[in-house]
């Protein structure tokens, strides 16, 4: 009924957005229009506000990565997206660069499941790019998958992330951000305990929710108010059925992002103020930042119900991976099986989604480890997207990444 509301109501609003983009279409052909906007301050107000009315919008297709080249040494090399293996619920997508004279070390990105597309991490793929032969985890939109596909739990993206990394094959290095870190974990330490030749040699984790008992955040504390019948009750629609995966039990993205943004709404509405301000006075450069990041933030996927459930309930609920409880197919799983793998934990002095302590908790889970092959970084003054994005992620974390790779490589 969730599901069928939205979708009405978004029809609903479809003509009246189509119209102020056509309006605003029309300015941009004829230079009149434009002559005249840039000279009435009233009616450059007036396209501001057509602007910001049209453009913000939920979408649901992924936005493009638009990686054309990166920096490799001192020279720009053309990088070429490819899809290397295609799963129902997600792809493993290769960056792939020709022009490169000396074997790269292949690290796979492990994206969020968690409301957005990967592309929110396009500028850490990119960054990453420089020094590595990068792989990420492209996640399909539940509501584009048929039911004939199957289910998606939390264990099948355990086996999603082993069969990628089977993939790269031996000597690879695993990258993840945010909640796939228990996932990620989980499925390093099956693979230490089978002895699988493909298992990474790094492992860096950052701002992820391995033990949610440590200084609980708003988002932890969400997740405890309210048992899991009351998720499932209240959080769980059903796909309309004029998409593929029509009739799919899913975890709206729209609800997703609506549970993203109050936690900081006043920030959010400043923003949109202030992307008004900008039009308005034809500060167009400043105007299009606030504007192609929320074209980002405002694309969202749906998760698959049985997905989102069981990650509430194992990781966010009762923390299992912390308490040496945590089940993958019926077998325990033990981070102390991990001998080989160096990790590397990164946190954020001011997240207030995994808040510091949740995720450096992994050092003391993979006992196994010697300490060389233990690091941990926190860095001071970012808060959660400052991890993976901005000049501190390019200036003070990644050093980090590329030092541990460079050794273990």
């Amino acid at each position: 009924m969730l599901y069928s509301l939205y979708q009405a109501w978004t029809d609903t609003m479809t003509p009246f957005r189509r119209t102020g983009r056509a309006a605003l279409a029309m300015r941009d052909r004829s230079h009149t229009l434009q002559v005249i906007s840039e000279t009435w301050p009233v009616l450059r107000s007036m396209y501001a506000l057509i602007d910001v009315t049209a453009n913000a919008r939920i979408t649901h297709h992924r936005p493009p990565f638009d990686i054309g080249t990166v920096t490799v040494g001192n020279r720009e090399v053309a990088v070429r997206e490819e899809v290397v293996m295609g799963l129902p619920f997600g792809d493993l997508l290769h960056f792939a660069k020709d022009d490169v004279e000396t074997p790269q070390p292949k690290m796979l990105v492990v994206a969020p499941l968690s409301g957005h597309f990967a592309t929110l991490l396009r500028s850490t793929v990119q960054q990453l790019s420089a020094d590595h032969d990068v792989y990420i985890t492209d996640w399909t939109n539940a509501r584009d998958v048929p039911l004939e596909d199957g289910a998606f739990g939390f264990d099948d993206y355990i086996d999603y992330i082993i069969a990628f990394l089977e993939h790269l094959g031996p000597r690879s290095h695993l990258f993840a951000v945010c909640q796939p870190c228990v996932p990620a974990l989980a499925a390093v330490a099956i693979m230490a305990e089978d002895r699988n030749p493909a298992q990474p040699r790094t492992m860096t984790l950052m701002g992820g929710p391995i033990d949610t008992r440590i200084a609980p955040t708003a988002v932890n504390r969400l997740a405890m108010g309210k048992p899991i019948s009351w998720f499932e009750e209240k959080l769980i629609s059903r796909v309309p059925w004029r998409y593929p995966g029509g009739g799919r039990r899913v975890y709206p993205g729209f609800l997703q992002l609506t549970a993203f943004m109050a936690m900081n709404p006043d920030r959010h509405a400043s923003q949109h103020r202030l992307l008004y301000q900008l039009l308005a006075d034809g500060s167009d450069s400043e105007a299009w930042k606030i504007r192609d990041f929320y074209e980002e933030y405002f694309a969202v996927l749906d998760l698959t119900a049985e997905f989102y459930l069981e990650t509430v309930d194992r990781v966010f609920q009762r923390a299992l991976l912390a308490r040496g409880l945590l089940e993958y197919r019926g077998r325990l799983v033990k981070p102390a099986a991990i001998h080989r793998t160096a990790l590397l934990t990164v946190e954020g002095e001011r997240d207030d989604i995994c808040a510091v302590g949740q995720t450096s908790i992994a050092h003391e889970l993979c006992s196994s480890l010697r300490p060389h092959l233990k690091r941990h970084h926190l860095q001071p003054g970012v808060g959660h997207y400052g991890l993976f994005a901005g000049s501190k992620w390019e200036k003070q974390i990644y050093p980090q990444v590329r030092n541990l790779v460079l050794a273990m490589s």
